[in-house]
């Protein structure tokens, strides 16, 4: 395979792609009462924004991605961009609030195919011992939405127009169209991949615990995260300002715990993981006790986005080397499965906080689930096929 573009500059633009793409899911989190002003519903159904998008990121993206196995791989990544541009532009003009969740919906359905296909792209360009920092890379544009895009995207909102958010997501996505046009590689498939060999994946035992890791332990970080606006509020008494700073620490914990994440080398991921989750439940069951003191509080902020998004590209990469029989199928089906962790957790968080659960109590939950995920990834590490992680052949730098 000859690359016009270096490594770097590849994967740069792939960044660029999923930055645009983590700020259309997450800056809808500070646009909320926006909507609900502008387009005439209760804050509480405007929450559809945020579910529906993670349940349709979970279904419609492995089907999506059955659909199109066939396809090579960068005109593919432009036309799910073009996608992407498209549904930013539908919302951006949206009349009611119908359309701007049907916009969601036609976002939601590329996110998984191209944070897979970009995944799977940056571990074919990369050597064997740079596929996790590859990994970690496309996954730093997401992250770096949540520090950055999420907050300036919630200012924009809050102080012009909750449109221009949109407006200004479609022109990274145009942007990001121009460079995948240009910089992408143009792998040729020496033979189309055969559905029925990807969906063999199905019957990896390697797979499987690590889904059953992100559904049953991982989806704990998202029952407590999605109430640490609140928590902050009333626990910790933070004002507007301080709660800002507050999530800005836990995006900057993301951040850094990505590209930490990413220096780990294939055959220490999992004993790196164990580690890594068991510190993200401490954090978690001593959050809401962190909290009574404001130092302590951002610390924790920033330990809980570290914890967080340092496992992701962890998991990610396990997944991707583990089903080897689905090169085409294992980065969607990695987005898809996050993505879903996030809809259960949430789910979870709601139910018990309805059913009169503390905030304390619920961080308990969700450290728990967190250290299930740690028993899981025990047995994972006894029964799992350690030669799937050890550096076989050579790529491009």
């Amino acid at each position: 395979m000859t690359m016009k573009f270096s490594r770097s500059t590849i994967l740069a633009v792939f960044m660029i792609g999923t930055f645009a793409i983590g700020m259309t899911e997450y800056a809808v989190t500070g646009l909320l009462t926006q909507f609900a002003a502008d387009l005439d519903v209760a804050v509480s159904t405007t929450g559809l924004l945020l579910s529906v998008y993670a349940i349709s990121v979970a279904i419609c993206g492995p089907v999506l991605r059955i659909l199109t196995v066939k396809f090579s791989p960068k005109p593919l990544l432009i036309v799910l961009m073009a996608v992407f541009i498209i549904s930013n532009i539908i919302a951006a003009t949206a009349p009611n609030f119908e359309v701007l969740l049907l916009s969601r919906l036609l976002s939601a359905t590329m996110h998984a195919p191209f944070f897979g296909l970009c995944m799977s792209m940056a571990v074919e360009i990369s050597q064997p011992h740079k596929r996790t920092s590859s990994i970690a890379a496309v996954q730093g544009g997401l992250t770096i939405a949540i520090m950055i895009g999420v907050p300036f995207g919630s200012y924009i909102g809050g102080v012009l127009d909750w449109r221009l958010v949109f407006w200004f997501i479609a022109l990274m996505g145009l942007i990001n169209l121009i460079g995948l046009m240009i910089v992408t590689p143009n792998i040729k498939q020496k033979e189309a991949p055969k559905l029925k060999n990807e969906l063999a994946v199905l019957k990896n035992k390697n797979v499987w615990m690590l889904i059953a890791v992100i559904v049953f332990g991982f989806s704990g970080v998202f029952t407590a995260y999605t109430f640490t606006e609140p928590m902050l509020q009333e626990i910790a008494g933070f004002n507007v300002t301080s709660i800002t700073i507050a999530l800005f620490l836990f995006g900057t914990g993301a951040v850094i715990g990505n590209f930490v994440s990413g220096s780990i080398q294939p055959e220490v991921l999992t004993e790196r993981l164990i580690l890594a989750m068991a510190i993200l439940g401490t954090v978690l069951i001593s959050f809401t006790f962190l909290l009574a003191n404001p130092f302590f509080t951002y610390i924790a902020c920033f330990l809980f986005g570290a914890g967080t998004f340092g496992t992701t590209p962890i998991l990610n990469a396990k997944i991707i080397l583990a089903a080897t029989e689905a090169p085409a199928l294992s980065g969607t089906i990695a987005a898809s499965v996050f993505n879903l962790a996030n809809s259960i957790g949430a789910t979870l968080g709601s139910i018990l906080l309805t059913n009169h659960f503390s905030y304390r109590e619920i961080t308990f939950v969700a450290g728990g689930m967190i250290f299930f995920g740690v028993i899981l990834m025990f047995v994972t590490h006894k029964i799992e096929d350690k030669s799937l992680f050890r550096a076989a052949e050579n790529a491009y730098d």
